[in-house]
């Protein structure tokens, strides 16, 4: 079996576990190991700086020691200043004629018998509203004015369909690689109930216009999701990248009963830091394959793709290799 058909075994929850390798190994070796396409470029990764306005008007910071493009919305900058009125406010930019070449150059380079090629859409429904107006306003229209905020997720949704209709038309990813967070280290922002009755009915369509075009669905999210699983699950994920410890791994492997990856399972506040030691690194790896591996379902990687401290990175690729192997060699 080569790396796909490896991972895929692994994805299927196929017994005996065949593979037990670092989560990304059958994934490009590009940055978030997707292939960066112009729309993801056009709309989000062409900025930086200490303050720029993006095509939305979302006032960012990404400087070189950020670890990405941190939205810094308050209340004098924020686009949506009544989210009754959000239309008045919210204009969404028509997507330029783009050049696909270098998208392309990229794909043409992978092997793809045996690499995955993963497109990112960024932005999920969720993070694009708070960046259009403060994080605070977001949590508490989802409760005051619901109706409101579901009329804007769905318009955002038609927006972000017509995107990922032409990552897939021009680039025919076998993934595509999908960003929303909906919690915080140790919670959800907002209760499940208010999940399915504002964001799950357009993830709905979002996701399942993916799905009718043949492709894979990679939902990061390096937080805390516990009581949405089932719901990921409904909507056609095939894959929860980051899902995090702090997460009951294996309540949750009982739940979704073999249908979803998940990719993750490192304590990242023990590995990601300066004065990690090897064997803290080493330690960690081992520990999440221990715990995790057995409920299936399961390859470890780092949840947030790649590590602040980029020396430990390679360490916990290299364990996840070794120590996966073995783990597989005794378990089989």
């Amino acid at each position: 079996m080569n790396k796909k058909e490896l991972f895929l075994s692994v994805m299927r929850n196929e017994k005996p576990t065949k593979w037990m390798g670092y989560a990304f190994d059958a994934f490009p070796p590009y940055k978030f190991h997707c292939v960066i396409d112009p729309i993801s470029v056009w709309d989000i990764l062409q900025f930086s700086g200490e303050r720029f306005v993006d095509n939305w008007g979302v006032v960012h910071r990404y400087l070189p020691e950020d670890p990405g493009i941190i939205p810094m919305v308050n209340d004098e900058n924020k686009v949506i200043k009544d989210i009754t009125k959000w239309r008045d406010y919210v204009h969404f930019p028509e997507i330029p004629e783009l050049d696909w070449s270098d998208a392309k150059k990229q794909i043409d380079q992978l092997d793809r018998e045996n690499t995955f090629v993963m497109v990112p859409t960024f932005r999920g429904l969720f993070e694009r509203a708070h960046c259009l107006m403060t994080f605070e306003d977001t949590l508490v229209y989802m409760y005051e004015e619901p109706e409101a905020m579901y009329d804007l997720f769905g318009a955002y949704t038609d927006w972000k369909i017509k995107a990922v209709e032409q990552l897939i038309d021009n680039l025919h990813p076998d993934v595509i690689h999908s960003h929303d967070d909906w919690g915080s280290k140790t919670s959800l922002f907002f209760s499940p109930a208010k999940f399915r009755e504002l964001l799950k009915p357009h993830y709905e369509r979002f996701y399942g216009y993916i799905k009718k075009r043949g492709v894979l669905i990679q939902h990061h999210a390096d937080c805390y999701c516990q009581g949405l699983e089932k719901d990921m699950v409904d909507l056609g994920v095939d894959m929860w990248q980051g899902v995090l410890p702090t997460n009951d791994i294996k309540a949750i492997q009982k739940n979704v009963a073999g249908k979803m990856l998940l990719m993750g399972g490192l304590e990242q506040a023990v590995i990601d830091r300066a004065d990690a030691t090897e064997e803290e690194i080493r330690a960690e790896v081992r520990r999440a394959i221990d715990e995790y591996a057995p409920g299936g379902s399961f390859l470890p990687c780092i949840g947030s793709i790649e590590c602040i401290n980029e020396w430990v990175t390679p360490i916990v690729i290299d364990e996840c290799n070794r120590y996966g192997a073995e783990w597989v060699k005794k378990n089989s």
